[in-house]
């Protein structure tokens, strides 16, 4: 198989924590620079979706399968399910004082196998905080240590694009935002997918969607379960008509 090459698979997925079921039987498949886009009210099972695919020990799987290239993922590690090529941007990246933002993705790297020179590190590090609109200084400074919002959000894309993972999951990536930062997220997410990264994204939101390059797959996520999928009709559908309307196909 091509190292470019994704086929990624959530069949049946049941999850719960703390005794209590988050996801109800989830069925999802990704290919190679797809862009599918989950939505869904608070409390849905979004993000508890997201953790369970990076291997969150705090969740628990009752039944189903995550598989990537047929190769079952339930009891692998964060760790080894991070050198298979799969990327979580967190909806609250944590901050890692004495630990710079270089050294971090560095360090990332070459766990994850990809040796590259210094130098080439370096130009390639440069392009990317150029796309994120990140000033230089920020790669001397702690991971996230005084960081906005949308500065955290931005360094998170970055990694992304340092990394060049094969799936990039996006939590809720565009909450807080302002205009120029989200077109610059958006932006980055863009070339990503013409890079053939596959991309799942989280989102409340419609305004990121319409700076994203179609096509796109948009699965409604309601009560533990997609209800429904489908393109654009639906996040215009949300925006008429709120969650409701698919609570009753649930």
């Amino acid at each position: 198989m091509d190292d470019n090459d994704l086929k990624f698979a959530v069949n049946n997925l049941k999850v719960c924590i703390d005794n209590h079921t988050i996801l109800n039987g989830i069925d999802l498949m990704v290919n190679k620079g797809e862009l599918h886009i989950i939505m869904g009210p608070n409390g849905s099972g979004k993000s508890t979706l997201a953790n369970s695919i990076m291997g969150d020990s705090r969740y628990r799987i009752e039944d189903g399968t995550i598989r990537i290239d047929d190769v079952e993922l339930n009891n692998i590690s964060v760790d080894e399910r991070a050198r298979k090529g799969i990327f979580l941007a967190f909806q609250y990246p944590v901050e890692i004082p004495g630990v710079s933002l270089s050294k971090f993705i560095w360090s990332a790297q070459s766990s994850l196998g990809k040796n590259t020179t210094l130098k080439e590190f370096q130009v390639m590090l440069e392009n990317g905080m150029k796309m994120v609109a990140l000033d230089s200084s920020f790669s001397k400074r702690s991971l996230n240590e005084g960081l906005s919002g949308g500065e955290k959000k931005r360094s998170e894309m970055l990694q992304a694009y340092m990394l060049k993972p094969r799936l990039i999951i996006l939590d809720e990536i565009d909450s807080g935002l302002d205009v120029d930062a989200l077109r610059q997220v958006s932006d980055m997410i863009n070339h990503l997918l013409k890079n053939n990264s596959a991309v799942i994204l989280i989102t409340h939101y419609q305004r990121i969607i319409e700076n994203l390059t179609p096509p796109y797959r948009v699965h409604i996520l309601v009560n533990g379960k997609i209800v429904q999928s489908g393109g654009y009709e639906l996040v215009k559908k949300i925006e008429a008509d709120g969650y409701e309307s698919f609570k009753e196909v649930n």
